[in-house]
């Protein structure tokens, strides 16, 4: 079985955090991880730009099989959600134009791949990261947050096909 390149991404208009793993078989490898960070004095659409731009750069760089992006999460101010759903398209668009699959994942889907409860916090899913891609040192929040994106699509297609591959049963 061939390794699976994978990049997680963890949308944000003011921090997108980015993981690059590997799967192959039932191993899992870190290649790369970081943080795309507009500056907060440009105007809204430039920092959608940047976003899109630097997401595009990525996967030229690391030529991902695949891209999987958290869900966001609703809050109670609609213009801060209506602004994060923006930086949340440009994760979903920029894999997308380059031809990549683009999953979507819940944050408690994530966190349950990764810490085996829905409602860890985010130090609990940065030890996790540590433990699980040990290479992975220094990590920020918003990094381990997208490698935690892509660990979890790393297992749901593992479980999708091995699925796949088991026989149906027949029920009498």
């Amino acid at each position: 079985m061939a390794a699976v390149r994978i990049l997680g991404l963890d949308p944000g208009l003011r921090r997108t955090g980015w993981g690059v793993i590997t799967i192959e078989g039932a191993r899992l490898a870190h290649v790369a991880h970081g943080v795309i960070a507009p500056k907060d004095s440009l105007p809204f659409s430039e920092r959608l730009l940047v976003l899109f731009e630097a997401i595009s750069a990525l996967v030229a760089e690391h030529s991902p099989d695949e891209a999987a992006v958290e869900e966001t999460f609703m809050n109670n101010n609609a213009a801060s959600a209506l602004k994060l759903g923006h930086a949340r398209a440009m994760a979903l668009v920029a894999p997308a134009r380059a031809g990549l699959p683009v999953a979507e994942y819940a944050a408690t889907v994530v966190k349950k791949a990764v810490v085996g409860t829905g409602g860890a916090d985010k130090d609990q899913v940065a030890f996790m990261i540590a433990r699980l891609l040990p290479a992975a040192s220094g990590v920020t929040a918003d990094a381990a947050d997208a490698l935690a994106v892509a660990i979890a699509h790393a297992h749901a297609r593992t479980a999708r096909s091995l699925a796949a591959r088991t026989p149906a049963r027949r029920v009498a």
